[in-house]
């Protein structure tokens, strides 16, 4: 990966659909997403590469390991891996793993950062069935602080579930953002990415970020044009090293996130900041 040629890092994308057609959600669930984006594609991965390279970006990708809330088959790791790597010019590997797995998740874990080039690990709490705060998360926390890789957690609500009954069982309050700050503070070496503007806990992930060193703002899931005066603010000043341009792909495309990107009133210096510079240094890319 050149990382000089780039214009920009997507710290935020989805794996939707495996090569052999197996998608990352169940019909339910996905049906519900797609409602409440008013429908998006299911990208290959290779598609996905052809799509940022084209506009010299690179992407981080990865899926949700939901199996013991959802009883869904998770897309490989493995497999988004291998994919990453045979387009290594634009893609980022991120793995999920399931902190309900205890030990064996553990081992997972490291067989993927040693074995696969895994830059990362992705948590959705609501859609786990686990605060991150649990202590049976804890040994999964460990090994990744250990191996020296970021972990990003969703927080805020989510579009799984929406506008079915019951929310297709997805509880919201696991996404709180402060739920992820005994995190931080019990592993104070971590590399902690709060992602999307975290509604209605805005606040909270301000809060949780300015105070600890060690915890990023993701931008994704929202178009800019509607993120709240606070989280703009703090982007444009205390924070203006720790937020991190995502888009959530392909549910937001990235044209449609960085044009409304455009219109705020983000100043000069501190846009190159969110848009590349500070996820190259977070995922440790370096120079070309």
């Amino acid at each position: 990966m050149n990382v000089d040629e780039l214009v920009a890092i997507d710290v935020h994308t989805h794996a939707e659909v495996s090569a052999d057609g197996h998608a990352s959600l169940s019909d339910e669930l996905a049906g519900a997403l797609a409602k409440y984006f008013r429908g998006h594609s299911r990208p290959t991965i290779a598609e996905t590469a052809s799509y940022y390279r084209e506009r010299k970006m690179a992407a981080v990708v990865f899926t949700v390991d939901a199996e013991h809330a959802t009883g869904h088959p998770r897309i490989s790791n493995e497999e988004i891996a291998a994919s990453c790597a045979a387009h290594a010019d634009v893609l980022i590997p991120f793995a999920s793993v399931d902190p309900w797995k205890g030990r064996a998740g553990v081992r997972e874990a490291r067989r993927l950062v040693a074995e696969y080039g895994v830059r990362g690990f992705k948590f959705h709490p609501s859609v786990q069935g686990m605060a991150p705060d649990d202590r049976a998360a804890y040994p999964l926390y460990e090994a990744i602080e250990e191996m020296g890789v970021p972990a990003l957690f969703h927080t805020g609500q989510t579009g799984i579930g929406a506008g079915l009954p019951g929310g297709g069982g997805i509880r919201l309050k696991y996404s709180n953002p402060m739920l992820v700050d005994d995190v931080a503070v019990d592993f104070p070496e971590l590399r902690i990415i709060l992602a999307h503007p975290s509604f209605p806990w805005q606040d909270e992930a301000l809060a949780v970020a300015t105070h600890k060193p060690y915890v990023y703002i993701d931008l994704s899931g929202w178009s800019p044009k509607y993120f709240p005066p606070q989280l703009i603010r703090y982007a444009n000043t205390l924070l203006k090293d720790k937020v991190l341009f995502g888009s959530d792909y392909p549910m937001i495309m990235p044209d449609r996130w960085l044009a409304d990107f455009d219109a705020l009133d983000i100043k000069p210096e501190v846009r190159p900041k969110i848009v590349k510079d500070n996820a190259v240094r977070l995922l440790g890319l370096g120079a070309s």
